[in-house]
């Protein structure tokens, strides 16, 4: 089949919509499937204001012409962006079909960098860009629900997994004379950073990452390590020397970083939120707690084999397969895919 994936998430940006995506794409090549990814690297872009990591593609008028020479079977809209607004109105305007997927609370997001935008608005933004979608692909049961209480139709499950053969404990066992808590993620306001950073902890803090945030954060809290980007057997090395991954956002979907640290064997810290609540097995394989210190202090003593074997049920390939199951023919017949040059 013919798959092709249009977003405005890609490299060389650093995410878990990247990765889930890049994930998905290694398995849907390896069961002989033809994928495509429509990013902004196939078109011109400026950077996103007060983000300028993330490139906005400009122009979107390509991506009609882009859909149709590569003649899919089917397309899957990954972000809300530019590039996704240009898709949607290419195939809604012929009558074709598609799926979605809501990866970020977009509207949290929003309300954290700019209060005075309400979440109603932000929502009413989602609802409209998805509402023609044929599946709306979210990746917790809590999400569901929640999105169906917004108003979102089509609902469907995609979950995801994590890399076991990258991801995984080290040989060499954990002999730390003070604890070291590690944050892995965007620096910037959404990601509620400083709810770590400014907890009294014994041992070291450490940051892996980068975002518009860094350069403030940096300066204001000195002694925290700031590690900068982690790809790789470098990221699970950061992983598996740590020993709590802290996790202090509440506004995340889901958090694909306590997957991979719980797959080294590293327990998570967490506010008792969406996405941790998803994840994250109490008393197991990490502490959720309103006392973010409290969860931190507590998830040292939680046996790091569990948190291990927890994560490794969750593949990558599954994660596919329940992709593929979910996606719709991007026509319903040879006279609708002729129409628009498909065939």
């Amino acid at each position: 089949m013919r798959v092709l994936i249009v977003s405005d998430a890609w490299t060389p940006q650093v995410n878990g919509v990247v990765t889930s995506l890049q994930a998905l794409v290694a398995e849907l090549r390896g069961l002989g499937h033809q994928v495509k990814l429509l990013s902004p690297a196939d078109f011109r872009t400026l950077p996103c204001p007060s983000y300028p990591e993330i490139p906005l593609v400009w122009n979107v008028w390509k991506v009609g012409a882009a859909i149709r020479d590569f003649q899919p079977d089917c397309v899957h809209l990954a972000t809300e962006g530019p590039l996704g607004w240009a898709a949607r109105r290419w195939l809604v305007k012929r009558g074709l079909a598609f799926s979605s997927a809501i990866h970020t609370r977009f509207p949290e997001y929003i309300n954290t960098r700019w209060p005075w935008i309400p979440l109603s608005w932000g929502y009413a933004f989602l609802r409209a860009f998805h509402r023609p979608s044929q599946a709306v692909l979210v990746t917790t049961e809590r999400m569901r629900d929640e999105f169906t209480g917004w108003g979102f139709r089509h609902l469907a499950l995609w979950r995801k997994g994590v890399d076991t053969r990258l991801f995984q404990p080290s040989n060499t066992p954990l002999n730390r004379v003070a604890p070291a808590f590690l944050y892995v993620g965007r620096i910037a306001a959404e990601k509620n950073i400083e709810a770590f950073l400014r907890l009294d902890l014994p041992g070291e803090k450490q940051v892996v990452g980068d975002g518009p945030q860094r350069e403030a954060l940096q300066a204001a809290y000195p002694q925290v390590q700031f590690l900068g980007y982690r790809h790789g057997a470098a990221l699970a090395q950061a992983y598996q020397q740590a020993s709590v991954l802290v996790f202090p956002s509440r506004t995340d979907t889901y958090g694909l970083v306590m997957l991979e640290a719980l797959a080294c064997g590293t327990p998570v810290a967490a506010f008792p939120v969406a996405g941790p609540l998803d994840i994250v097995q109490a008393g197991v394989s990490g502490v959720l707690d309103e006392d973010l210190r409290a969860a931190c202090l507590a998830a040292l003593a939680l046996d790091r084999e569990q948190c291990a074997a927890l994560a490794a049920r969750q593949s990558w390939a599954a994660s596919a397969l329940e992709f593929l199951a979910q996606q719709p023919l991007i026509g319903t017949g040879a006279d609708v895919q002729a129409q628009v040059g498909l065939t």
